[in-house]
């Protein structure tokens, strides 16, 4: 990677989240911000230059699907990866098909997130 690292939007009610997840981000060469709502985001965070959005499915408020769709209707092209704890099948394909790039069920690996990532990176406009 060059001297700038890509920075990547962590949306997540959960403390103990917004707390470790941007360490991890920058020991794999990523910056980070991170939001506590959806609505946090949209109020903030726009402006902040994201390359890749790594998003809560399930949060007080606006839900992360509902953030994503909220963000094409407004037309920002921000890859989008999924992070929940809840494991339900049915929700990967569905999240997918509306245009995520992935879609992780927590605990989820240093690997798969990289993975993730570099795959939003690779889609990004």
């Amino acid at each position: 990677m060059s001297g700038v690292r890509p920075l990547i939007a962590v949306v997540d009610d959960d403390e103990s989240v917004r707390e470790s997840l941007p360490a991890l981000l920058l020991e794999l060469g990523f910056d980070s911000q991170v939001y506590l709502s959806a609505e946090h985001f949209l109020e903030q965070g726009r402006s902040a230059g994201a390359q890749c959005l790594v998003l809560d499915v399930s949060m007080p408020g606006m839900s992360g699907p509902e953030l994503q769709q909220e963000l094409v209707r407004i037309g920002v092209e921000l890859p989008t990866i999924f992070i929940t704890a809840h494991v339900e099948e049915s929700l990967r394909p569905s999240l997918l098909a509306q245009g995520a790039v992935a879609c992780l069920f927590k605990p989820f690996t240093d690997a798969e997130l990289l993975e993730a990532i570099r795959a939003a990176l690779g889609r990004s406009p």
